[in-house]
């Protein structure tokens, strides 16, 4: 049995005798209730044994939930394999893994299993010199490992489509995890409209419990072959799973924010090694561990030409690429929307194109400042930031008090200035400068699912771009996205610049994207270039000279300081193994917290699992009350 206990040091089977009464239902997978330590508690049933090794007097099995075996041996390996992986606890990845019981859904009779659909035709894969022997590789049910780079402007939810569906025509399973709602409506209606309604299913949280819990019963007991869903349905117990999608894989939502912290990559990464399917990682920018992947030689690119990149993608331009661009309008570097910014929204709304506009902030104006001394704007009540919610009196953003009389306490000055610019503000001054324009807000969790023909300006925040074919774009306030401390900040700012910029036209019809960066930083001529190859190489090699992830193995530590102090004298790391730190924790409702990070080889990375696994193990054995978080390669190191 696995007990679902979350003691560290109790995260091991345990052994159970079976009542003759329930002999029949007590089979592997199925949910049950065991007596642990004098109460009762869930658990599932692994495996029939015909006797123990254990040397005492064994329990006997309560009861049997359900007869359900909603636990197969594939998710079950899956579970315990990205619990060590992770220094974790089998029951909490499974608590991740398998929805909760829907009892009443679970009684209904399961449906036939649908029928294998025709191999598409999936010409779009022609344009990638490796793509069709990919997908004849996946077809004939060999484990191949793919990283997709995807064009600008490709219908990239079709190209899954075509994939999932050439392996399900060979009657093997495929599942296709994506970062969000919008991305698994448009997988979803791209594989309907290629296998049919019945052939597909999404699982994700939105969809509610007992539909959800449905949705997923079909594909336990094989009924649905194709899988879409988010994070969570990395997990689901595909039959026969034949081919893994990870769309995207650098946002953040494919790390789960909850123990043992697994990234939809590494669960997909282990499935692909324990049941041998075949795995492709796709999207419009790449990251250093998808990098690493390929040179290592785990797996194989899978790009396009680069006549076919130049043909496809828009023009972009930065600041200061050239000399004529500042002769003609000096102030560009400092000018939130330089000349050459309102010369491709010009252009493109004289052909009545829509102009994408990217914000990274939300709001009107999120952050303030002295304007005389540059110092941060606090509330005097509560020290909490300062902002414009509109365009009235500073409000702090904690407390919510009014600040009508703001005078600095640093300098005496009684002006402010915005720091940060939020879409609302944005909006306002485009609207000026561009009267009778229609306009359009995206950001905040209000996304409209497309724009209207015709001209109009679309201000958005990252990753909440409408669905539309634009005739320029511009990326605004770039020193927002490459200035966070974080280490993967280039990374990210040219995974949202990327991800925007291949809604534009391309460059042949006219399209144009303004990135308001200096041309000479290494994300902006990644960008200029359409080469996010060339930038996880560099990425990635920088990372191997510092020793960063995921040229190392890491793990990160928050606990209280005394705690950490006495980890880091009695742990038993590799002999290798680097302690930075600690250092405290700069989150205002952490309390007096610090951090640890623990670097190794990436040869060491299962001994430094052991010895983590090993301490949370002794101090829930100690029941320790000081709390300690237990992070391995964090997805932010800042």
């Amino acid at each position: 049995m696995c007990v679902d206990i979350p003691l560290a040091h109790l995260d091991r089977p345990f052994d159970y005798l079976v009542p003759a009464e329930l002999d029949e239902t007590a089979a592997p997978g199925v949910r049950v209730r065991v007596r642990f330590a004098g109460r009762l508690v869930d658990g599932w049933l692994l495996a029939r044994v015909e006797r123990s090794d254990h040397p005492g007097q064994l329990a006997w099995l309560d009861r049997v939930v359900s007869a359900e075996p909603a636990l197969s041996p594939q998710v079950a390996a899956l579970a315990r394999a990205v619990a060590d992986r992770c220094a974790g606890t089998m029951s909490d990845v499974l608590r991740l893994a398998v929805p909760p019981r829907h009892a009443r859904t679970e009684a209904e009779p399961a449906a036939s299993p649908a029928a294998c659909p025709p191999r598409p035709a999936a010409d779009g894969w022609a344009r990638y010199p490796r793509g069709p022997a990919f997908l004849d590789a996946l077809h004939q049910g060999r484990a191949a490992h793919g990283c997709w780079q995807a064009l600008p402007g490709e219908d990239w939810p079709a190209r899954l489509a075509e994939a999932a569906v050439t392996v399900a025509a060979a009657g093997r399973g495929a599942l296709l995890v994506l970062p969000d709602h919008r991305d698994t409506a448009l997988v979803h209606d791209a594989v309907s409209a290629l296998a049919g309604p019945d052939a597909v299913v999404t699982l994700a949280a939105e969809s509610g419990p007992a539909k959800r819990y449905r949705r997923w019963l079909a594909v336990r007991r094989g009924s649905v072959r194709i899988v879409v869903g988010t994070r969570a349905a990395a997990f689901a117990p595909v039959v026969d799973l034949g081919l893994m999608v990870l769309w995207d894989d650098g946002d953040d939502l494919h790390a789960e924010p909850r123990a043992p912290y697994p990234h939809s990559r590494l669960v997909l990464g282990q499935r692909a090694v324990l049941e041998g399917g075949a795995l492709l990682v796709a999207g419009y920018a790449r990251t250093a561990e998808t990098q690493l992947s390929i040179e290592t030689g785990w797996a194989h690119e899978i790009v396009a030409a680069r006549d076919a990149v130049r043909a496809a993608a828009p023009r972009v331009t930065a600041i200061g690429e050239d000399d004529t661009q500042l002769a003609r309008d000096p102030a560009a570097r400092a000018a939130r929307l330089p000349a050459v910014a309102f010369e491709a929204a010009r252009a493109a709304l004289s052909r009545d194109q829509p102009v994408l506009v990217q914000v990274p902030r939300r709001g009107y104006v999120p952050a303030l400042a002295c304007q005389q001394c540059r110092a941060t704007a606090r509330c005097r009540r509560c020290a909490g930031p300062l902002a414009l919610l509109t365009a009235g009196p500073a409000t702090c953003r904690w407390c919510g008090t009014i600040e009508a009389g703001y005078r600095c306490p640093a300098c005496g000055g009684g002006r402010l200035r915005a720091t940060v610019i939020g879409i609302r503000r944005t909006a306002e001054e485009l609207g000026r400068a561009f009267p009778g324009v229609p306009l359009y807000t995206s950001g905040g969790g209000e996304v409209p699912t497309g724009i209207p023909p015709g001209r109009s300006l679309v201000i958005t925040t990252p990753g909440a771009e409408p669905p539309a074919r634009y005739g320029a774009a511009l990326l605004l306030d770039a020193a927002a996205l490459l200035a966070r401390p974080d280490l993967r900040a280039a990374e990210e700012a040219l995974r949202r610049w990327m991800a925007a910029a291949a809604l534009v036209a391309p460059a042949a019809d006219g399209g144009r994207v303004v990135v308001v960066a200096e041309a000479s930083l290494a994300a902006v001529q990644a960008l200029i270039r359409w080469d996010p190859a060339g930038h996880a190489r560099a990425e990635l090699a920088a990372r191997a000279e510092v020793g960063f992830p995921p040229a190392t193995r890491m793990a990160a530590l928050d606990g209280a300081p005394l705690t950490l102090v006495d980890i880091g004298e009695t742990l038993d790391l590799p002999p290798e193994a680097v302690l930075l730190g600690p250092v405290p924790v700069l989150e205002e409702s952490e309390g007096e917290r610090e951090r640890l990070l623990i670097r190794v080889p990436r040869s060491d990375g299962s001994a430094l699992a052991s010895a983590l696994a090993a301490l949370q193990a002794g101090r829930s054995a100690r029941k320790t009350p000081d709390p300690l978080r237990v992070q391995l390669d964090p997805q932010q190191l800042g």
